[in-house]
C-alpha cells in the first residue's frame, strides 16, 4: 500500500479505523455499549489481523443514533431495531427517489 492509498482512505465512511476504545471514548460510552449494539446486529465491526475489533464512520454515526435513543430511556434492544427500521427507511426512500427520476425522464415524450 502506498501513501496515496492510505490518505484515499481518509475520506471513506466504510474504512474501520477506530479501535473499539477509540470508538467508545468518541461517543462518550463504554466498549460494553458497542459490544451490546453489536450482539443486536445493529452494526458488525470488521476485525483487525489481531481479532480487535474496528469500527467505521458510518458505524459510529449508527452507534451514536442508538446511543441517543438509549439515553433517552429507549431499552438498548428496542434502540438498536428502531435504528435499523430508520436506515431501511432512508435506502428505500433514496430507491424510489431514483426510480421517480428515471420513470420521470423515460416518460417524457421526444422533441419532434
Amino acid at each position: 500500500m502506498t501513501a496515496d492509498d492510505s490518505y484515499g482512505r481518509l475520506d471513506d465512511d466504510d474504512y474501520p479505523a477506530y479501535t473499539m476504545g477509540r470508538a467508545a471514548d468518541i461517543l462518550g460510552t463504554t466498549q460494553g455499549f458497542l459490544r451490546a449494539i453489536g450482539e443486536h446486529r445493529l452494526i458488525t465491526p470488521l476485525r483487525s489481523a489481531g481479532g480487535h475489533r474496528r469500527y467505521s464512520r458510518y458505524q459510529l454515526r449508527i452507534a451514536a443514533r442508538a446511543r441517543e435513543l438509549v439515553d433517552n430511556g429507549t431499552p438498548v434492544e428496542a434502540a438498536c431495531r428502531i435504528v435499523i427500521l430508520e436506515d431501511q427507511l432512508e435506502e428505500a426512500q433514496r430507491i424510489n427517489a431514483a426510480y421517480r427520476r428515471t420513470a420521470g425522464a423515460s416518460s417524457v415524450p421526444a422533441a419532434c
